[in-house]
């Protein structure tokens, strides 16, 4: 390491000791006081596991499909406090993670999936109108960029939205960029935090009770029911919803079909307008680049830089820990990549570092089921899309509940689960020579022997 070498790192390292570890959307005077928790025992016709987007939207649609039924809706923390108030804030038309993998996975219903996946989008749009819900969502859409020259291809040069490099640069100034693409209908922009508050305020407008500081301990069958016991009483429910995704499944058989992985952040001050002049970023769409281990950044309303993505950190025995919001390793190749995609900004500072747990699975999409004779539902495996997919995923678990045969029930990506992960410690094993392999493939732009059979198996990775 040279000495020029070592003075960035030592200037980065100061940034990071003084940047707020608390995540910037929660980082506000305006978080909800924290609800009571449970309090003792009690019957209800739906109780929900879980108060991130996946619970919220459950028990939203609940209610709006019949406003008559009994909602109970149970949090181990607090509302928006781990995944739901962590992420970028990229609300994605996508219940697929992306058109190849939906098009590898399912063919003959991509245009359906897809189809669905905007309609879905839409009905978020309009339920951040209807309940009034201050969340600065935006359809600013996305901008795909490739900074190595093997990405450009993937691109489709020569297709309508295709970018080259002078022209992806007069939209957002980095020297980094070749090539891009523009994909205005494909993603909204949100303050995860804020939508979330206003999805629990309006859920409690219809009736629904909130729980929080209720961890579940256990979900069992007792006759024409289901007993959900947690630490401060026990629910008898006729229907129950699981949505606690990367958190350890209450389903002993779900419990090698997802893993946790930690996602980081970082945040930047306030731009000047100077220096937001300086990048050309006027249209304030999402950006994200094309590697495999992939950068994903926005602007937010007051004109900061939220920048996060790249390392997928997984811990063996599928460790979760909240030691482990907090690597310096990854803040600090984050902001390395981040001076160096912005060298115009080589003056702004960071104010907030942060990460957080997300769920994926072999097939890097959502994946649904059913258990205790159509009792309970589920859905795990958002693999980061879980911002605008979890609104697909409460109408798909609904439907199960009710029995109901729907165009969503209907789906081969609702009706199959995905392969599991093999247990430790082969998972560990597995996934590190992944993530190993997926680097040198965004250095060569060659797809090594390890990653060709995971495609060949079904499973290839996408961090």
């Amino acid at each position: 390491m040279t000495d020029t070498t070592r003075r960035a790192v030592a200037e980065i390292d100061a940034q990071l000791d003084e940047a707020s570890s608390v995540p910037l959307w929660l980082d506000t005077s305006t978080r909800p006081a924290p609800r009571p928790p449970l309090g003792g025992d009690t019957e209800t016709d739906l109780v929900i596991v879980g108060g991130g987007f996946t619970g919220l939207w459950t028990a939203l649609r609940a209610k709006e499909r019949d406003p008559q039924r009994r909602v109970l809706l149970l949090e181990a923390d607090r509302i928006a406090e781990h995944a739901t108030g962590r992420n970028g804030g990229f609300c994605e038309a996508s219940l697929t993670h992306g058109e190849p993998n939906g098009r590898d996975r399912w063919p003959d219903e991509y245009e359906q999936l897809d189809r669905l996946g905007r309609e879905n989008l839409a009905e978020i749009a309009a339920t951040v109108q209807r309940y009034g819900i201050d969340c600065d969502f935006r359809r600013d859409g996305m901008l795909a960029v490739a900074t190595r020259e093997h990405e450009v291809a993937d691109l489709e040069p020569g297709e309508p939205g295709f970018l080259d490099a002078a022209q992806v640069r007069a939209m957002v100034d980095s020297p980094t960029y070749l090539a891009g693409r523009e994909e205005p209908d494909s993603c909204a922009l949100v303050d995860p935090a804020r939508l979330a508050w206003g999805l629990a305020d309006a859920v409690e407008s219809f009736g629904v009770r909130i729980a929080e500081h209720t961890r579940v301990e256990e979900v069992a069958r007792r006759g024409g029911s289901v007993t959900v016991r947690t630490s401060s009483g026990i629910v008898t429910a006729d229907r129950v919803v699981l949505a606690t995704n990367a958190f350890r499944p209450l389903l002993a058989r779900l419990r090698l079909h997802t893993v946790p992985v930690y996602d980081y952040v970082l945040a930047t001050e306030p731009l000047t307008q100077e220096q937001l002049t300086s990048i050309g970023w006027q249209g304030r769409q999402g950006i994200g680049d094309s590697g495999n281990q992939f950068h994903y950044y926005r602007l937010t309303a007051d004109n900061r830089i939220v920048w996060g993505g790249y390392d997928a950190i997984y811990h063996f025995g599928r460790r979760i820990d909240p030691a482990l919001d907090d690597r310096r390793a990854t803040h600090r190749v984050l902001a390395e990549h981040f001076y160096e995609t912005f060298p115009q900004l080589s003056d702004v500072r960071f104010t907030h570092r942060w990460g957080g747990v997300i769920d994926t699975c072999t097939r890097f999409s959502a994946f649904f089921g059913s258990a205790f004779r159509g009792r309970v539902a589920y859905a795990l495996g958002f693999t980061g899309l879980g911002v605008g997919a979890s609104r697909f995923a409460a109408d798909v678990m609904l439907d199960l509940l009710d029995g109901a045969t729907t165009e969503r029930t209907r789906l081969q990506m609702v009706r199959r689960r995905p392969l599991p992960f093999p247990p430790e410690p082969l998972a560990f094993v597995g996934i590190q020579l992944t993530r190993w392999s997926l680097a040198r493939a965004d250095r060569t732009g060659r797809r090594n022997a390890w990653l060709r059979v995971l495609d060949r198996l079904g499973l290839g990775f996408d961090s």
